[in-house]
């Protein structure tokens, strides 16, 4: 009875690897193959070198750097409105793994997309935000220029939030453009003399009469334009 029992294990782990190898997409791979590499579901070597996982030579062997984001596997050139801004290019390696993953793993234990990190660029290409991202079509992208360092970070582009009105009110003459304030395009700093300037001794001498020395914060104690606002500290940014 041993015997056969020790025979219908043998069989039954015969059959299972012969499975894996004949149907490799439903007995071993974690979920389905993205849509357009459907057509290799059965060839997991097109991808996975023996033993030793993914390969990134393998994906570069249809997927030609030069030509990702501006032509297809066959060579097709891709339109601005199918297709993304390219920027492979200008990785420092090509890392396919570090951000794709074709596999959509089983629902119970579906991690979270990997976002793209900035590190994998060349270091003379990652400030060259304009080359990739877009600025959405507000008017506050529109005068703030092309240093998208003022208020985004390369580790999430949320959060990047400031509430003007709580740190300095927009209302009545200060309902200006941003450039009045913030002197070219550069949203980190700010003046006041840009309407103020024909006033700056009167301005620094009445300061002195109350003791007050440093007057190159103005908005710490004046946050709008109706008197004098509550002392804050802070640079004026909403970190929260």
């Amino acid at each position: 009875m041993r015997r056969w029992g020790l025979i219908l294990i043998a069989v039954n782990l015969c059959g299972l690897i012969a499975l894996a190898f004949a149907l490799p997409h439903l007995m071993v791979a974690p979920g389905p193959l993205i849509p357009a590499h459907a057509e290799i579901r059965r060839d997991c070597f097109a991808c996975h070198a023996p033993f030793r996982g993914v390969s990134a030579d393998r994906c570069t062997a249809c997927h030609k750097v030069a030509d990702i984001g501006i032509r297809t596997t066959k060579g097709v050139p891709l339109g601005a409105a199918r297709h993304g801004i390219a920027f492979h290019q200008a990785l420092s390696q090509p890392n396919c793994m570090a951000c794709h993953s074709d596999h959509s793993a089983p629902h119970l234990v579906k991690t979270p997309r990997q976002s793209f990190a900035h590190e994998l660029l060349r270091p003379e290409v990652r400030d060259r935000c304009a080359a990739c991202h877009r600025a959405p079509p507000t008017a506050l992208h529109a005068q703030a220029g092309s240093n998208c360092a003022q208020c985004h970070t390369q580790k999430g582009w949320k959060p990047a939030r400031f509430d003007h009105a709580r740190f300095f009110a927009l209302t009545g003459p200060h309902d200006r453009s941003c450039s009045t304030c913030h002197v070219g395009g550069n949203l980190s700093r700010y003046t006041c003399y840009s309407c103020h300037e024909h006033q700056p001794d009167r301005i620094r001498a009445k300061h002195a009469e109350e003791g007050i020395r440093d007057i190159e914060n103005c908005a710490r104690c004046h946050r709008s334009g109706s008197g004098e606002g509550d002392e804050r500290e802070g640079d004026g940014r909403d970190d929260d």
